[in-house]
C-alpha cells in the first residue's frame, strides 16, 4: 500500500471510527480523543487526537485543511512544514500547522524510543483529518 492510500486510509478510520487507534505502517498510532461541534462557529468543529510513533516512525507527506496545534507528550519528534525549517521538539514543546500548510516532516526523531503528541485540529465539520499530498 503506497503511503497516500495509508495516509487516506487512517484519515478516513479516524473519521467513520471515532474511537479506534489504529495503525500505519505499524509505526503510527493515532487515537481519536474527543470530537466537538463549536457553536460558535457554525460549521466548524474542534478534533483531539493522540499520535504515537514507534522507534524511526513516520507519517508520509500530508496536510490538515485546519489549525493543527501540537503538543509533546514523550519522547521526540522531528518537524517541517514547507518553507519553514526542520525543528526538533521535545516533552512540553508546541507546533503549529495552519490550514494551507504542507507537513513535509513529521517523525519520530530516536530509533529506539516511541513518541507521543496530542493534536487538537480546528476543521470544517465532517472535512477528512489528514490529506495526502503528492
Amino acid at each position: 500500500m503506497n503511503s497516500a492510500l495509508k495516509a487516506l486510509f487512517v484519515s478516513a478510520t479516524v473519521c467513520l471510527l471515532g474511537t479506534l487507534a489504529v495503525a500505519a505502517d505499524d509505526t503510527a498510532i493515532v487515537t481519536p480523543l474527543m470530537k466537538k461541534d463549536l457553536p460558535n462557529y457554525p460549521g466548524k468543529e474542534g478534533l483531539m487526537i493522540s499520535v504515537g510513533y514507534g522507534p524511526g516512525g513516520s507519517d508520509p507527506i500530508h496536510k490538515h485543511e485546519a489549525s493543527a496545534f501540537v503538543y509533546v507528550l514523550e519522547g521526540s519528534i522531528v518537524m517541517q512544514v514547507k518553507g519553514e525549517k526542520e525543528v526538533t521538539l521535545s516533552p512540553g514543546e508546541t507546533f503549529y500547522e495552519g490550514p494551507s500548510d504542507i507537513h513535509l516532516v513529521s517523525r519520530n526523531a530516536s530509533t529506539s524510543k516511541p513518541a507521543k503528541f496530542i493534536v487538537v485540529l480546528l476543521k470544517n465539520k465532517d472535512a477528512p483529518v489528514v490529506m495526502p499530498v503528492e
